[in-house]
């Protein structure tokens, strides 16, 4: 397989998973983060390999929010733009709840080909 098919493959597979990641990372912590936090703790969850790029955080953040999954408040800075802080609502915590069910199933039937598990 060549590099491009891998690119795509993780891509497509990256589309799907972002928000879910993203609920995830902001019901794990009582504070409000900003995308570029977000997106550090990602990369450094991914040892510096960021699986998610940083570009592709933003928009699902903005969306979630429009969605009520997450809420959002803008902080000037002083060193440099205004910072956008999320926090994950009730609403959030329950569709991360059943997306994580949704994912735990997907990931054990995908398991049950790709490593040959039988029943």
């Amino acid at each position: 397989m060549d590099d491009s098919q891998a690119r795509k493959f993780q891509k497509d597979l990256n589309a799907g998973l972002v928000a879910l990641v993203l609920l995830a990372v902001l019901s794990r912590t009582d504070e409000d983060l900003y995308g570029y936090e977000i997106a550090k703790r990602l990369q450094r969850a991914a040892e510096g390999d960021a699986v998610f790029k940083e570009g592709t955080v933003y928009p699902v953040l903005r969306a979630l929010a429009a969605e009520g999954l997450l809420t959002s408040r803008i902080v000037p800075s002083y060193a440099g733009p205004p910072r956008r802080y999320y926090r994950i609502t009730d609403d959030g915590r329950a569709v991360l709840a059943q997306w994580s069910e949704i994912w735990r199933r997907t990931r054990g039937f995908v398991d049950h080909f790709t490593e040959g598990k039988e029943p």
